[in-house]
């Protein structure tokens, strides 16, 4: 194993995120209690705080998580730290292990 040079967000949908998502579903209807995985967001990996680390990506984390269920930015709520703790918990932390042997392969969204 290898000792991956970052550390992580986890961040996982409550209740407020499916109430918002669930109106561009017709066939799905999901809660926070169906178990959805989180989304491991990877960060840089010595920080002494994480409310720092917080600021510097919720907008980013909030953009891309909303944008995984519509396109439409006009659907969007407001972009706020206050809205995405209502919407997400976190989950931050400073370890990554890979436990493969073949070379990570980055993939750009943008």
């Amino acid at each position: 194993m290898k000792i991956v040079n970052r550390g992580y967000i986890s961040v996982k949908a409550k209740q407020a995120f499916f109430n918002w998502a669930n109106q561009f579903e017709d066939d799905v209807y999901f809660t926070e209690e169906d178990g959805v995985e989180p989304t491991i967001y990877l960060i840089e990996d010595e920080f002494m705080d994480t409310e720092p680390i917080i600021q510097q990506n919720f907008k980013k984390i909030f953009l891309n998580e909303l944008s995984m269920i519509t396109d439409d930015e006009s659907e969007f709520p407001p972009i706020t730290e206050e809205n995405f703790n209502l919407w997400f918990d976190l989950e931050i932390g400073t370890t990554v292990m890979d436990t493969l042997k073949m070379d990570l392969e980055r993939f750009d969204l943008d």
